[in-house]
């Protein structure tokens, strides 16, 4: 569950509500595995005090998406997430637009891996379905990949999500023989989430923006429930 976006909410008031430390603990009993928050260079909506609290009070696991800059990955090494998701990262995006360039960063990315390695966290790279790019993470002695699904998620049209979802579940197929864990995330909702039942070497699903927008109207303890509910037996 990533809970970014409560963030965000409690951010556009400069107060402290919603707080999404709260959010994540509901979400951790509703049944959620783990706790994602992307710590940006310019702290839009997570914030250090956040990712440092939830590393004290959280039961499952938390993953720290993160782009390579030097701060980020010093409070990375400091905080000792479970896992670190290296994203790509411009301020001016509203959201991560696409995968990480692993082949033309091959350098930095292998360096800010060993750095995490050092610290005992696991790094997973999130890449577009490319064999290219999977080779490349590699190289870079990464633990698992994160396959970017906006793609397949903004397509207009069901031939479009299949050819696209053909695409995700040839690159998990091929990272899987290879020995990395595959995680998926970006745009999956209560509705294409269920394609995603299918595909087996996909070990776990990354899942923020639509869940906190149903929260809005159920609750994130239904909202979480719901979600885990299609992912695990197809219906809410």
């Amino acid at each position: 569950m990533n809970i970014d976006h409560f963030a965000t909410v409690r951010n556009s008031r400069g107060g402290d509500q919603p707080d999404p430390v709260l959010a994540a603990l509901i979400a951790e009993q509703a049944g959620a595995d783990g706790i994602v928050v992307h710590l940006r260079e310019d702290r839009r909506h997570i914030r250090d005090r956040d990712v440092y609290l939830l590393k004290q009070v959280i039961t499952t696991k938390l993953d720290l998406e993160m782009a390579t800059h030097e701060d980020i990955i010093r409070i990375a090494c400091d905080l000792k997430p479970e896992m670190a998701t290296l994203v790509p990262e411009k301020r001016q995006e509203l959201t991560t637009e696409g995968g990480l360039d692993v082949v033309s960063n091959l350098n930095n990315i292998k360096e800010a891996n060993k750095r995490l390695h050092d610290a005992g966290i696991k790094v997973s790279l999130f890449i577009e379905p490319s064999m290219d790019q999977i080779d490349a993470s590699l190289e870079t002695d990464a633990d698992m990949i994160e396959i970017h699904t906006g793609v397949f998620a903004e397509h207009k049209t069901e031939e479009g999500k299949v050819e696209e979802l053909d695409k995700i579940e040839a690159a998990a197929k091929y990272a899987h023989d290879n020995h990395l864990t595959v995680n998926a995330g970006h745009g999956l909702d209560y509705n294409n989430i269920k394609l995603f039942r299918t595909i087996h070497t996909i070990d776990e699903v990354s899942i923020g923006h639509s869940v906190v927008a149903r929260a809005m109207f159920v609750g994130i303890d239904q909202a979480v429930r719901e979600m885990i509910n299609l992912i695990k037996h197809g219906t809410q």
